[in-house]
């Protein structure tokens, strides 16, 4: 395996250490060790069924793990009440935005957020909270979407808000599952050049974006992890992990990787 660190300091905000996942006795995940400090940004790359979803739900905390230790942001996952936890990573899925009702304000799909809620009648919320709520959708270039209602918003709109709800708790840590699965090529390069802006600043919590395609990887990501047949098949600096065999091992084909203007491109040889 490459890109294996050195003995690292406890400050990771997400620690897997043995990580197994089983269903019907069948492996997704096996044997997974994984630390994501502070300042680093994460790719996470591999071919459907890899294990990529389990993954993101077992950091996120939605999932426990078979076996295994899972700490997040210092919690032992296990010892710690996760209502609590959950509010501190952001967790962005095409599966959430499925659960929102389509009539919904776009304010206040992020503004629910600070209670987990899909529903802003569940909850009291005050203008302190609304105010917050435009201050993240200014963040990520959706501040002119507040009040539209979610369900007309175009694919890319729709993920830059799941992204501002996302930020909405001031998350230590932010997952992004295939946040860019619908998008056509124009609201791709917009989302990407988004997380690339969240990325560069240097006050914003880590991220992982689990994607299919090394184009849509942000020039400012720092790392990179592969996963074939529910193992890690290399993990570390983008640059020693995007390397024309680790990929062609990942993904089954021979691929030629390069990296033109800082962008990642890969085709078959």
């Amino acid at each position: 395996m490459c890109g294996t660190d050195p003995v690292a300091p406890a400050t990771a905000v997400l620690d897997l250490r043995g990580v197994q996942r089983s269903i019907d006795g069948v492996e997704i995940l096996r044997g997974i060790d994984w630390r994501v400090e502070p300042r680093q940004h994460w790719v996470v790359l591999g071919p459907n069924g890899c294990g990529k979803t389990t993954l993101m739900q077992i950091a996120s905390m939605w999932l426990h793990p078979s076996a295994g230790e899972v700490e997040v942001l210092g919690q032992r996952l296990g010892r710690t009440d996760v209502r609590t936890l959950r509010s501190r990573v952001g967790f962005c899925s095409a599966a959430l935005a499925k659960m929102l009702r389509p009539q919904l304000l776009v304010l206040d799909v992020v503004m629910t957020a600070l209670n987990a809620a899909l529903e802003p009648w569940w909850h009291t919320y005050s203008d302190d909270d609304r105010s917050r709520a435009q201050a993240v959708l200014d963040r990520v270039g959706a501040g002119h979407l507040r009040g539209r209602h979610f369900g007309v918003c175009s694919e890319g709109e729709r993920q830059r808000v799941l992204v501002a709800r996302s930020l909405m708790t001031d998350p230590a840590l932010v997952l992004l599952d295939e946040p860019t699965a619908a998008l056509d090529l124009a609201g791709r390069e917009q989302f990407v050049s988004m997380l690339n802006d969240l990325a560069t600043d240097p006050a914003n919590p880590p991220m992982v974006l689990v994607t299919h395609h090394v184009e849509e990887i942000p020039d400012r990501f720092t790392h990179c992890l592969l996963l074939r047949d529910g193992r890690i098949l290399a993990r570390g600096p983008i640059a020693e992990v995007l390397t024309d065999e680790l990929l062609s091992s990942c993904f089954g084909l021979p691929l030629v990787v390069e990296q033109r203007n800082r962008r990642w491109t890969a085709w078959t040889n």
